[in-house]
This record gives structure tokens, sequence and C-alpha cells, in this order.
């Protein structure tokens, strides 16, 4: 398939591609285009490399006709600055229009050089969720006009709890289309996106690579925070009698402790691989473990290390390695001839999706999902530690009378009212708009 053959694409953008060397759409692209062009809300789904940052950036340049007077058209939102830069640049190798003007909105010191950009015209605005939202706040983004809102790497937005200033960002533009690009699509995303996006289409693809080696049978058990992955594995160690052997891998020492305190308390024989704490149970070397009568090793995960595992009956990872190629490495079936009855049984949390995504993509192969015991707790999400200091401090401080530096704001300084983005441009005559 062409560009021609299907999508309403201005003759500049297909001229663009074919100069670059997109002489045909990816699978993402055939699924996708056509809807945006039609005007649906689009949720798309696929790995790293298949051409989702190509798809929005042709549909938005697709929506520039004639000169563009310089009033946001259009906002896409990204979780860094390096991504922010990626972007921009990318829509410059592809814009053939060169009256369209493009502004990056990302943190940096100040706000003045991102303020004068937007006042000198902005058609195309690429940010991050936090500056765009600190910009808007100053009268310096007007959405009112905007016709297509782009949430891409969606899943890493969530992870770095950007969910407050895309809400607001969105409830606050007044109609427009919506498309949401991810590698993964899960309830904290659903959350975020369903109240602003109308009937989505959800285009999912997957792109795995040859596989390259023979692995360890797998098993995945997705769960919803750190409790409930923690009373899974105290289940799981409650059967001496299949659970026998366990290498456990964590990623952080505190995570160590807590887990190693958790089973201890439940009377599960465990111990570390060198323990950093004297009076701590554990092991120089996996051989060791091996010899002795112990059920669980806990192994934190340093890529220095490549402890032999050979031999052991469960590799549970209660966490993902940040390197997937230290994942991966535990999991090569190193005598595949053998009857080597070895499984690997992963715990992972809807942020931790994207990562098995990758490892997915990596060794070819889908991992697959366990169901979850039907005598496994669930733990509620718990508020942030900070967050509860944060409202201890203010009752504390409700309690207490004001000091002597504390004074009321005159009535025609307090603000009792919320003005929506048209007003707020009136106001600040700098800007065109």
């Amino acid at each position: 398939m062409t560009w021609l053959d299907k999508f309403r694409l201005k003759k500049g953008l297909i001229q663009a591609l074919n100069e670059i060397g997109f002489t045909t759409p990816t699978q993402i692209q055939q699924k996708t285009l056509a809807r945006i062009s039609g005007g649906q809300d689009v949720i798309g789904v696929g790995p790293e490399g298949c051409g989702k940052t190509t798809t929005y950036i042709l549909a938005a340049l697709n929506k520039f006709t004639y000169t563009p007077d310089g009033v946001p058209k259009v906002l896409i939102l990204v979780p860094t600055k390096e991504k922010v830069e990626e972007v921009a640049e990318k829509i410059d190798q592809l814009n053939r229009n060169k009256t369209i003007s493009i502004v990056q909105l990302f943190p940096a010191p100040g706000t003045e050089a991102q303020m004068n950009a937007m006042a000198d015209g902005a058609d195309i605005v690429v940010a991050t969720p936090d500056r765009a939202r600190a910009i808007y706040l100053k009268l310096g983004l007007d959405v009112n006009k905007i016709e297509l809102l782009v949430i891409d790497d969606a899943e890493l937005i969530v992870k770095q709890g950007f969910q407050l200033p895309v809400t607001e960002l969105a409830n606050s533009i007044p109609k427009c289309q919506c498309l949401v690009f991810t590698e993964v699509l899960h309830e904290r995303l659903n959350k975020l996106i369903a109240p602003f996006m109308k009937q989505p289409a959800i285009v999912e693809v997957e792109e795995l690579g040859e596989p390259q080696f023979d692995t360890l049978p797998q098993l995945l058990y997705v769960l919803p925070n750190f409790g409930t992955k923690v009373n899974l594995l105290n289940l799981f160690m409650q059967d001496e009698e299949v659970f026998t052997k366990v290498a456990l891998f964590v990623n952080t020492r505190p995570t160590a402790e807590k887990l190693y305190a958790s089973l201890n308390n439940r009377k599960n024989s465990v111990a570390l691989l060198n323990p950093w704490f004297f009076e701590m149970d554990g092991f120089t070397s996996v051989q060791e473990f091996r010899d002795a009568a112990t059920r669980v090793l806990i192994v934190v995960n340093d890529a220095e290390q490549k402890p032999e595992l050979n031999d052991i009956p469960f590799l549970i990872h209660f966490e993902l390695p940040v390197e997937k190629d230290i994942y991966i490495n535990r999991m090569i079936n190193r005598s595949p001839g053998d009857d080597n009855e070895t499984m690997a049984i992963t715990f992972a949390t809807d942020l931790e999706l994207a990562s098995v995504k990758k490892i997915e993509q990596a060794i070819g192969q889908k991992i697959q999902v366990g169901d979850l015991p039907e005598d496994l707790i669930i733990e509620k999400e718990r508020a942030p530690a900070e967050t509860a200091e944060k409202k201890a401090a203010k009752i504390k401080g409700e309690d207490n009378a004001p000091g002597a530096a504390f004074h009321e704001k005159k009535a025609s300084n307090a603000k009792t009212y919320n003005l929506k983005a048209s007003v707020k441009a009136k106001m600040n005559k700098q800007k065109k708009h």
C-alpha cells in the first residue's frame, strides 16, 4: 500500500515522506490514519519503532490548509524534554509549509522565553504536561482553537504522575479530536483518558522479533500494587511442596529488607545473596544456597553480578530490572536438551507492563498471563507518604493561630473566580491571541 491509495494526505506531506524514504505506511499507520482523517478519536497501542510518532505528526500537519494565524491548533503532550525536541525535529523534517510555527515547552529556568515564543505565534505546541499547564495558567497558552490534542508515550506520562496537568488541559479545550499513543494500555491510563475521549477506536499492533534463543517457561502475574505482590508471594511460599527452592529478584535493598522481614514473619526459610547486615541470614554464592536447607534466596539486581541459576526450580522477579537485558539473560535456557524444570515467574503492576512489552518484543514471544488465586488478598491503593505528611502538616497548621507574619488578603486581591481561557487571553494585551 502506498500513501496515495487510502489516506487523504496533502501532496506536500506525501512528497516529504517519499524524500526521506517512507514509501510505505507501517501497520499502525494503515490502521489509524483513515480513522484520524475521518475525525475519530484514536488510541494507538504499539511497540517502540512501529511508527506512532510519524502517524500523529502527519495528522497534525494535515490540519493546515492555508497560512496559519499563529493561534495553537495542535497541542502535543509528551513526557520529557528530550521527547519534545525529538518530536519538534521530526515535524520540521516532514513539514513543507514553513509558515507553520512550532513552539516547544518544557521545564527550564524561568518561563519568560517560552512565554515570548508563544506571544510571537504558535500553530503547533509540543510540550511536557507540567510546563504546558504552567504556561496556560500564566495566560500564555490559548486552548480555545485547538483542534487536535495528542498524548504520546502516555504510559510514561502516567508513570511520571502527570495525570493532573493532562486532565486540566484536556478539560479546558472546548472541543477537539484526541489521539493517544502508548506502548501498553492499562487501567490507570484508561482512568486518565476516559473522561475526555469520545468513543475512541483502539488500534493495537504487535511487532515481535524473531526468537534469538530458547527461554525458560515463563508466567506473568499482573497485580495492582506492591502490597498485593507481597500477598501473592507469601501465598506461593505457603506451598512448601511446590516451592522448594526460589531465587527472588528485586531492584533495591529497601525492597529486599521488606520481603526478608515479611517472609521471616511467616516462618519461611529465607536468606540474602551477599547480605549487607550481619544479623541477616545470607550466602556469598548461589551454590551455597543450593546446598543449604533455605528455600528462598533474595537477590538485589546488579548488572555486574551474574549468578548461576541452573537447577533452581523457581525464578521469581518481584520487580523487573531497569535494563531488559538483565532479565533476558536470566531467562535463557542454557541447556535446552536437558530436562530443565525451572519456571520463571514475573510480578508486574500496570506501570511495569511497558517493560514487559519491551521484553516480549526482544525475545520474540508473548509471556503467558497467569490467573490470580481466588484466595489472594488485593490491597487497596495507599496514599503516598508525602501526601499524608502534607495533610498532617495542614491539619496541624489549622489548629494553630496565625503567626505575626500572617495577614488576611484584601477583598480586592482575593481570587474567588476562575476565568475562561478566552477571557484570560483578552486580558494579556501582549499576546497576539
